[in-house]
């Protein structure tokens, strides 16, 4: 990058021989020269003010570092912040649709599970208060209560018996009831477990918009430095208000 300067020097020369050659058409003193020439200076500060603040209107630098956290707590922000959701609409799109899948297997699947545990009640003897889910796998497997603590006596885990008397009891009224109630749970948990999936699919929805949101960021402030910076003006007295002789203005533009 190089600077280029363009200089305009206006000749404001004062000379002994022009000022008493016309004395009418000149500034009679050096005290209103130093304020003629601190006026046109004042000026050239504020029309390079007021150019400055013409080019930060046109629009700022955006923080990639913000891009990428806006995107990371909903995909999209990020990139609708760097001004680029031409993009970042997508994963927006995308994000809704996940969730909404989220919702549809978290419903159904519960409906499902909800409907098998109920069918324990009508054909197990189930009473359903407090029971987890190990608790229906066992009833799954087992066609009573008196099977499953014998087995778990066998293999030594008295840890895991059941307390008849506490609520766990139950007793399958055929073992084909008990297989219908199995394949049911196993749907009910096969369409819960697809959340986890979806959980997976937000994340990483979440990560890909946020290195999105970073890269539009990244190429709009590349834009902005390739663009042809804006005119600074800037006005010097030339030999010092003590001695003045003219006023140089300097224009400078960056490439």
């Amino acid at each position: 990058m190089f600077r280029l300067h363009c200089v305009f020097v206006l000749a404001f020369f004062i000379s002994t021989s022009l000022l008493a050659g016309e004395p009418a058409q000149r500034l009679a003193t050096r005290f209103e020269i130093q304020q003629d020439l601190f006026t046109h200076s004042k000026k050239a500060d504020e029309l390079s003010t007021l150019n400055f603040q013409m080019h930060e209107l046109g629009g700022k630098k955006k923080s990639v570092g913000l891009a990428v956290m806006y995107s990371l707590l909903l995909p999209g922000l990020g990139e609708y912040y760097a001004e680029g959701y031409g993009s970042g609409k997508y994963f927006s799109i995308a994000e809704g649709a996940l969730w909404l899948t989220y919702a549809t297997f978290d419903i159904y699947g519960s409906s499902l599970r909800d409907d098998a545990r109920s069918f324990t009640v009508a054909h197990a003897g189930v009473n359903p208060l407090g029971k987890n889910d190990q608790f229906y796998i066992d009833v799954g497997n087992f066609l009573d209560t008196q099977e499953f603590n014998e087995k778990r006596l066998r293999e030594r885990e008295p840890e895991r018996l059941y307390d008849v008397n506490a609520g766990y009891a139950w007793r399958w009224d055929s073992d084909v009831a008990r297989a219908q109630f199995k394949e049911a749970r196993l749907a009910g948990e096969s369409v819960l477990n697809n959340r986890k999936f979806v959980v997976t699919a937000i994340i990483i929805n979440h990560l890909a918009s946020a290195i999105n949101a970073a890269r539009v960021a990244i190429s709009r402030n590349k834009d902005m430095n390739d663009q042809i910076g804006e005119l600074q003006l800037k006005a010097d007295v030339m030999g010092g208000l003590a001695n003045p002789h003219g006023v140089m203005l300097t224009v400078s533009k960056q490439f």
